[in-house]
């Protein structure tokens, strides 16, 4: 008798909890979504507020990433409450509120970024004012790294010989370090507005060939220097730059790859910048700009830079390396005068 009336206890028991947890479910399942629904209200207002104020404020950008900061903690808050508050909650429901806490973080993050467009540099046909890139794997510092685009126009007969009329360097952040009309040494018969962009009334007051020159090489001295066919550059700045100091991005067999073109073509800057950045240069008839030119240079050196630079510096390790002596570099150990006296002596 006493053995049944204790399984009539326990039994009693079990049903009892069971009721209680089924009394219980329902009730945490409305607290759950009740809470749900009350962050997504204070989301709304939080966004509302900070458009208004971005609004107020001469559209100034929004710090999203403090606005997810402050989100996160709330809803750190949020569920630590609700976990004092549900002791006896059970397994499954407790995994589906988190799994539901992350979907209503995930859309609020993109509802961020579609309410809030950050311009990165590259969807607009006119170049942003710095560069829009930053590479992950810097294998050179940027302050060595520099990005030079010259334009050129026709002097002597028919125009035919290139020189210097404006040069434009910007340094690895995209910044402007030199922009200068520079007047050639010899007549201009042929401004080449349609490439070059520059016209007659950019060289009245230029900055003399002999006085730019002694300026751009005194900013390129000791820079890795970024450019696009960058020798015809250096051509019409009478200099030579070291060959393992410059980074040609027409040449360079990575960018080709990247952009899917054969190895052996030499694809054009206007090309690249829109196959590879989505940006549209060297558009219209008011000719190039050195400026926007040299930037997209330089973010197309971004795209790359990690394995450029890994690739040159092996090259440079590998003809550092110390080589086996050759029977020929060895010969002159066979004379006489490189010999110990001592030996000469013993030999005689």
């Amino acid at each position: 008798m006493a053995e049944a009336s204790k399984r009539t206890k326990a039994s009693s028991w079990g049903l009892l909890s069971n009721y209680r947890y089924l009394c219980k479910k329902p009730m945490m399942i409305r607290a759950m979504e009740s809470a749900r629904a009350k962050k997504k209200r204070q989301q709304k207002i939080m966004i509302a507020d900070m458009k208004r104020k971005r609004t107020d404020s001469n559209n100034e950008p929004l710090d999203t990433n403090k606005l997810i900061k402050k989100m996160k903690s709330s809803d750190t808050e949020q569920e630590s409450q609700n976990t004092l508050n549900s002791e006896n909650k059970s397994t499954d429901v407790s995994k589906a509120g988190l799994s539901v806490s992350k979907s209503d973080r995930q859309s609020l993050v993109t509802a961020l970024r579609d309410s809030w467009e950050v311009d990165s540099g590259f969807c607009s046909e006119a170049s942003p004012p710095a560069s829009g890139r930053s590479s992950p794997c810097l294998s050179s510092c940027p302050t060595t790294v520099v990005a030079l685009d010259c334009e050129m126009v026709g002097t002597g007969p028919g125009g035919r010989r290139s020189e210097l009329a404006r040069c434009s360097i910007l340094d690895y952040h995209g910044n402007v370090l030199y922009d200068k009309y520079i007047r050639p040494c010899q007549l201009v018969t042929d401004f080449r507005t349609r490439w070059s962009g520059i016209r007659r009334h950019h060289l009245h007051n230029a900055t003399p060939f002999a006085q730019a020159r002694e300026e751009i090489l005194s900013i390129l001295e000791g820079k890795v220097v970024v450019g696009h066919s960058i020798y015809n550059d250096f051509e019409a700045l009478d200099m030579l730059h070291p060959s393992h100091m410059v980074r040609d991005t027409c040449t360079t067999r990575f960018l080709s790859r990247l952009a899917g073109f054969p190895r052996e073509r030499c694809p054009s800057l206007k090309i690249l910048a829109n196959k590879l950045l989505n940006r549209r240069i060297q558009v219209g008839r008011r000719g190039h700009c050195s400026v926007e030119d040299a930037r997209a240079a330089l973010d197309l050196y971004k795209l790359v830079e990690g394995e450029w630079e890994q690739e040159l510096q092996n090259k440079l390790r590998d003809d550092d390396a110390p080589r086996e002596p050759s029977f020929a570099a060895s010969n002159h150990y066979m004379q006489d005068e490189y010999w110990p006296h001592d030996l000469i002596a013993d030999g005689q």
